[in-house]
């Protein structure tokens, strides 16, 4: 198994990436942080092959945490997960060695599609180290397998949502002991209600959700949601 530290300040993005990572066989998440001083502690405590790394940080970058691990002699291996995506961060990163950038928001399929090419990495350079020195043939083969699988087109999302927005809003809706109105699920959720309201719009139409209006003295009546999906 890979065992994998997952670093972002914000504690739902992390619970959804680990549960991202989860689903991927051969990987498992060894860890959380929610900070650099976290995230140094869980690797200098227990073996780690990998940090899905923010760049945003309380007590400083993503990168000079990838600098600080370095600098304490762990080779551990990172890839940004983050929502910088100016050159010069990227860039940055390529300097401090991480072996993928995945800029938020993003889907499953796009983690998947790092994680395993980052698997098939780890395979490579095992069946090459077996022969001492490699020779360019080998080199291209290790260097290949860090290319992302081309990612298939996300199904049954409507243009403009992402997996991780409904994944946090399923996690709300499955931790909830009674049905919420999209003004609640925004304040959950930090996202805008007009912004939860689409998502739930959707999610009801495709069944994973149960509607129910709630009538109050005047007005119209406010709708309601339930999780009911598997």
């Amino acid at each position: 198994m890979i065992d994998v530290l997952v670093v972002d300040d914000d504690f739902r993005v992390a619970e959804i990436n680990a549960k991202y990572v989860g689903k991927v066989p051969g990987f498992r998440v060894a860890a959380r942080a929610h900070n650099a001083a976290q995230a140094l502690a869980a690797v200098q405590r227990q073996h780690i092959d990998l940090v899905l790394l923010d760049h945003y940080l309380p007590d400083m970058t993503g990168l000079e945490l990838a600098h600080r691990m370095r600098e304490n002699g762990h080779n551990t291996d990172v890839i940004m997960i983050t929502a910088a995506s100016d050159v010069l961060t990227v860039q940055a990163a390529m300097r401090q060695g991480a072996l993928h950038y995945l800029v938020k928001p993003f889907t499953f399929a796009a983690l998947r599609s790092r994680l395993d090419s980052y698997a098939a990495l780890r395979r490579t350079v095992d069946r090459v180290s077996g022969r001492g020195a490699a020779g360019q043939e080998q080199v291209d083969r290790i260097f290949g397998a860090l290319r992302a699988l081309p990612l298939p087109a996300s199904p049954g999302l409507p243009s403009g949502q992402s997996e991780p927005t409904t994944d946090l809003i399923c996690d709300v809706l499955h931790r909830a002991d009674h049905p919420l109105s999209a003004h609640e699920v925004a304040a959950e959720t930090g996202l805008s209600r007009s912004t939860a309201q689409r998502y739930l719009r959707h999610m009801e139409q495709s069944g994973r959700l149960h509607l129910s209006l709630k009538y109050g003295d005047t007005g119209r009546p406010e709708h309601r949601y339930v999780w009911v999906a598997p």
